[in-house]
Formats: structure tokens, sequence, C-alpha cells
């Protein structure tokens, strides 16, 4: 027991440390932010930083534009998922280990591989510098559709059976059935899609121009300044602004999320 307590500190030092430390150095004076020898806590804590990352960016619409984006990728995940993830469990149909490999390969095909052909296609359609261009792609998800045929394969066949001596269609039996049992699993496919696409940084990059569509982390990039020049006090103070809604949807979500982890995916 002493040593499984030794191991988690140790976890917990490497992981919440990097976050302190950079909490403590955005209430630091720009003077301070590398100061030898280095102390954790500030010695004066400043918030000007604070308030600069309010004055050098437009937070309401960077956030606006995040929230959008990723609250649209995670609900719409969390449909694509759950429809996928029953279609491969419950049905049967001609082909479908083939696709399903074929859906699981492309868990090991790098985003910068797909991106060119995923912007012309954009490009095409004329989505360009749009939050649709940051959204269609992004509904469709591998790991959310593997972990829904998992979590629904742990769902008793039986209920199907039932619903389908009844009269229920498939769409019925889903809807009806297997979709409100599937809520914790759903839960865990948004709560990681909320997490990534809220830190997205390449893709935005890749497929948004104006300013008036940045998402969250490209706005934060411009705190640097011209050649690295900005203050790095402010630059971790609009971390710790851009980590607040990830971490207010972590408390929230938390016992869901250990919910689904801990049931239904036993197969």
């Amino acid at each position: 027991m002493t040593g499984r307590i030794t191991v988690l500190v140790i976890t917990a030092v490497f992981v919440i440390g990097p976050v302190l430390w950079t909490l403590s150095t955005s209430l630091r004076l720009p003077s301070e932010a590398f100061s030898l020898p280095p102390s954790f806590l500030p010695l004066h804590p400043d918030f000007t930083s604070y308030a600069q990352v309010f004055q050098q960016l437009n937070m309401a619409l960077l956030v606006l534009n995040s929230a959008l984006v990723t609250g649209i990728v995670a609900l719409g995940q969390m449909g694509t998922a759950a429809l996928a993830g029953y279609a491969f469990a419950q049905l049967e149909f001609k082909g479908k280990k083939a696709l399903f490999s074929v859906i699981l390969a492309t868990m090991m095909v790098p985003l910068q591989v797909t991106i060119v052909p995923v912007f012309l296609l954009i490009r095409g359609m004329g989505l360009s510098d749009t939050l649709l261009a940051l959204i269609l792609p992004a509904l469709p998800t591998a790991f959310g559709t593997f972990l829904m045929r998992q979590y629904f394969l742990g769902l008793p066949p039986d209920l199907a059976e039932a619903a389908a001596i009844d009269g229920a269609t498939p769409w019925r039996t889903f809807r009806s059935v297997y979709a409100p049992l599937a809520m914790p699993g759903l839960a865990i496919v948004g709560i990681l899609a909320f997490n990534y696409h809220w830190n997205e940084f390449f893709r935005p990059l890749i497929l948004t121009i104006s300013e008036q569509n940045f998402t969250l982390p490209l706005g934060l990039v411009s705190l640097q300044g011209n050649m690295g020049t900005g203050s790095i006090s402010v630059v971790l103070a609009g971390v710790i602004l851009s980590m607040i809604p990830a971490f207010i949807v972590f408390i929230f979500g938390q016992r869901t999320l250990r919910t689904g982890l801990t049931s239904g995916l036993g197969k």
C-alpha cells in the first residue's frame, strides 16, 4: 500500500507540477519570470498579466469560436459514434468486419497526412476560412466508434430480441432501448472530444486565416509577440484562462467519466 501511494504521489507531482508552475509564473512580474534561483511561489503576486490578456486579445470572440466548434464537434461525435457503434455491435450486414477494420486503421494515420486532402476538399466546398471547416471534418470519430461498439457489445442482446418481438424497428430499438443505456459511454466520447478540440491548434492554424475565425489556442499564440518578445507572464496567464473551461467540464463530468470507464466495456 505504501508503495502504491508513493507512486501516486510522484505521478501527481509530475502531472500537477507544471500546471502549478504555470499559475505561479503568471502571477509574477515580467522581471521576475526568469529570476535565478527560481522560486516556486511568486514573491509579490501580481494580476496585471491577466488584465493584459484581455487588453491584447478579443477573449470573448475567441472563447465563443472555441465553444461553438468544440461543442458542436463533441455533440456530433457523440451522435456519429453512437450510431456507428450500435450498427457494428448489434446489426448484421455484408462487409461489417472489413469496414470496421478500415475504420480502426484510420486511427493509425497521423493528422498531418490527411490535412492536405481535407484542405482541398474544404476549399472545393467553398468553406475555406470558416468555422464549418473545423467542424465538419471532425464529426466522424474512429476511436469513438470503437469505444461505443465495445460498450454496446457489453449490453444484453436479449434487449434487442425483446424489442423486436414487440415490433420495434432497429432505429426504435436503438433510440428507446440502447441509447439511454449507453449514456455513460457517450459521456466519455463527449468529454474526450471536448478536451481534444478545445486545445486543438494544428487544424485551426491550417484551415483558418481571418482573426474573427480564430479559436482560443490560435489567439494565445499572438501573446508571444513579434519574434517571441512578449511577456512570458502574459502568455502563461492566457494559458491559465484557457484551461478553466476544460477544468470545469472535467469537474462536472468526472463522475460520469469514471462510471463509463468502469462499466459496459468488459468485452
